[in-house]
C-alpha cells in the first residue's frame, strides 16, 4: 500500500487524519487540494512530502499550462505549505526544473522522485538493521517516536523499516511506540501500521521514553528526520531531543534513519531552520499555548544517521 501515488491524473494518498478508525483514500485534483492536504497532515513524513511536492508541481503544470505566471505562484504554494521538512520544497523544485519540457516531462521526473524514495526505503530498512544489530546485539528492544513507516515514506518506511525488517529475520525483541503528542501519531499511525505487519509492541506517553530507557527497557532509540543539518543537527517532531538527552543518560545508541534527500547541506546548524508552530488549537481552547511540532537535536546526541547510502557517524559532509 503507497501513502502517495499518481493515479489516473490526479495524486491519491492515504488520509493520515481518519487512521486507524478508517482508511480512507482521497483524490487530489489541484493544487489548492494538495496544499490543505499538507497543512492537515492528511499526508506527512519527509519522503512522502518530497513526493507529494514533485506531484504537485506535476498538478500545476498540467492545470495551468498556458499561464506562467498562475503556474509560478502554484509552485510557490506547493514548495511553502509546511516550513521546516526540506524534501517537500526540494522535491517540488526538482519536478519544477523540467517546466519547460512540459507536463508529460514533469510528471516522469515526479514519479521517478517517488521511486527513488520507495528503493531508498528498501535500502535504509537492510542498512539500519544490520546496525542495530552491530551495536546492541542479536534482537534489539527499540523505541520509536513520530511514524516513520510506509505512511510517511511511500511504502516501507523509514527509521519503521528498519523495525520491519529486524522483525523479518527474527531479530527483533520488542517494540515501545511513543504517543507523540499532540496529533498522537505514534499511538495511531505507527501502531496502526505494526499492527498491520504482526508485530507485537507497546504504547508509552511520550514522558515516559527516558524513564524506560534508565529502567533498561530499551536497547536503541530509532527515529527519523525531517531535515539533517549539515553539521549533523537533526530537525524532527517535537519530542525527539527529549529521548536524545534520554539515550544520552542511558548509554543507549540514538539512531536517526533518514534518505540521502532529507539531508540539507545548504543548512549549516538546527537553529537556522524555521520551525513550524502548529497553533494552541492542536493542544488546548482554554489556555494560551505553544506548539512547535518539531525540534533540534545536537549533532553530538546522535549515533549514527542511516541513509539509503551510507552510515554517518560524524556530520553529513564527511565520509565517515
Amino acid at each position: 500500500m503507497r501513502t502517495i501515488d499518481w493515479v489516473d491524473g490526479a495524486i491519491e494518498i492515504i488520509d493520515q487524519t481518519v487512521l486507524p478508525g478508517e482508511v480512507k483514500i482521497l483524490r487530489l485534483h489541484t493544487v489548492g487540494e494538495l496544499v490543505a492536504a499538507i497543512q492537515s497532515l492528511a499526508v506527512r513524513g519527509a519522503p512522502a512530502l518530497g513526493v507529494a511536492g514533485a506531484f504537485g508541481v506535476a498538478l500545476a503544470a498540467r492545470v495551468h499550462a498556458d499561464d506562467p505566471q498562475a503556474l509560478a505562484r502554484a509552485v510557490r504554494r506547493v514548495e511553502t505549505a509546511r516550513p521546516t521538512a526540506v524534501n517537500l520544497a526540494r522535491g517540488a523544485q526538482r519536478a519544477a526544473a523540467l517546466l519547460s519540457r512540459g507536463p508529460q516531462a514533469v510528471l516522469e521526473e515526479a514519479c521517478r522522485v517517488r521511486d527513488e524514495e520507495i528503493a531508498a526505503s528498501d535500502a535504509m530498512a537492510a542498512r539500519g538493521a544490520d546496525l542495530l544489530i552491530e551495536l546492541c546485539g542479536a534482537r534489539p528492544r527499540l523505541l520509536t517516536h513520530c511514524n516513520t513507516g510506509g505512511l510517511a515514506a511511500v511504502t516501507v518506511g523509514t527509521a519503521l523499516g528498519v523495525v520491519h525488517e529486524l522483525h523479518q529475520r527474527g531479530r527483533l525483541a520488542g517494540v515501545i511506540a511513543s504517543e507523540t503528542r499532540p496529533l498522537l501519531q505514534g499511538a495511531r499511525l505507527t501502531s496502526w501500521e505494526l499492527t498491520r505487519w504482526g508485530i507485537e509492541h507497546r504504547v508509552a506517553v511520550d514522558s515516559a521514553g527516558p524513564f524506560l530507557m534508565a529502567r533498561g527497557e530499551v536497547d536503541a532509540v530509532i527515529l527519523g528526520a525531517d531535515r539533517i543539518c549539515a553539521n549533523g543537527d537533526v530537525i524532527n517532531k517535537i519530542g525527539t531531543y527529549a529521548h536524545a538527552l534520554g539515550a544520552r543518560a542511558a548509554g543507549i545508541p540514538f539512531v536517526v534513519v533518514a534518505p540521502e534527500s532529507t539531508i540539507d547541506l545548504d543548512t549549516p546548524y538546527g537553529a537556522a531552520v524555521p520551525i513550524e508552530d502548529r497553533g494552541p488549537g492542536e493542544i488546548t481552547q482554554w489556555a494560551e499555548a505553544v506548539n512547535p511540532a518539531f525540534d533540534v537535536t545536537p549533532h553530538d546526541l546522535v549515533t549514527a544517521i542511516v541513509t539509503d547510502r551510507r552510515v554517518i557517524t560524524g556530520s553529513p559532509g564527511s565520509t565517515a
